[in-house]
């Protein structure tokens, strides 16, 4: 009777013990799927901040050489305090330097991202073959550039111009697991982008006598059946290279849509829903409208 006493008090025990290792596991860090908010990176948004030519971060850049690309130049937020950021690699388009381009990095940046403005190997370059310099610009972000701590590799994104904008699509398609593109004019002799399945914002321009809306940025959006999300906004007024010199509109809707999904930043959404109407800036706005 005796020994029965003795296992039942060891049972007991050991189930007294199990409860409370239990316990204590479930007061420890867990490791989670993100939730909303989670990857909110800055103060609640205004169209003063949204709009402003610098955004809350300060940055800080760097000059990359990949193996895979030829150059380019890394803008990154200098704040660590709020964790890692998503990344963002912009390539210019046909005969068009890195130089052009620029002005996406600091402004990108201080909103809250990595940005690398690319060089390209050559100007000569077609979309197909930038779309695979800025993939390879991407993983040489993440995986050995001396900014990848601050990165977090599960929140990348493509933009371009002109033949960048191409390279953005094909990219996008090539790699899914992207959260955001925004090719701006974009040119392509391909205009089938029915498997590429991630949100998108095409940026035209009305008066683009390279890369017209009617040929390319409208037929590349409405080939868009795949993605979850997408929108075509396109600029009154504007020619070609409106892309290649600091933009207010191009801005602040480039950061709307890499925030809300890069970012999965709701509070951004104010600025893509509902879509705004046709004025000076804007001749033509279409979208998916997302909400949260």
């Amino acid at each position: 009777m005796r020994h029965a006493s003795t296992r039942a008090a060891k049972r007991l025990g050991l189930l007294s013990g199990a409860a409370a290792l239990a316990v204590s596991l479930s007061l420890l860090p867990q490791e989670a799927q993100a939730g909303p908010g989670d990857f909110q990176r800055g103060p609640d948004p205004t169209e003063q901040s949204i709009t402003a030519e610098r955004g809350p971060f300060a940055t800080a850049q760097t000059t990359v050489d990949g193996p895979t690309f030829k150059s380019g130049t890394a803008y990154y937020p200098t704040d660590t305090s709020q964790g890692t950021f998503g990344a963002v690699v912009v390539s210019p388009g046909f005969v068009t330097p890195e130089a052009l381009i620029s002005w996406y990095g600091p402004r990108l940046a201080s909103q809250g991202f990595v940005v690398l403005t690319l060089e390209t190997n050559s100007g000569f370059d077609q979309p197909d073959d930038r779309a695979t310099q800025m993939l390879n610009a991407l993983d040489y972000l993440v995986r050995s550039s001396s900014v990848r701590t601050r990165i977090d590799p599960n929140r990348l994104a493509v933009m371009g111009h002109s033949m960048g904008g191409g390279g953005s699509l094909k990219a996008s398609e090539s790699r899914p697991s992207l959260k955001a593109a925004v090719p701006l004019m974009p040119w392509s002799n391909d205009k089938t982008w029915q498997t590429d399945r991630v949100p998108t914002m095409i940026i035209g321009a009305e008066n683009d006598a390279i890369a017209s809306p009617a040929s390319h940025a409208e037929v590349f959006y409405n080939s868009l059946t795949a993605a979850p999300e997408k929108a075509y906004l396109e600029l009154r007024g504007a020619d070609h290279n409106v892309a290649l010199g600091s933009n207010v509109t191009i801005a602040k809707y480039s950061i709307a849509w890499l925030k809300r999904f890069v970012d999965e930043d709701v509070r951004y959404e104010q600025f893509l829903c509902p879509a705004p109407t046709p004025n000076t800036q804007i001749s033509e706005y279409r979208n998916t409208c997302p909400t949260g």
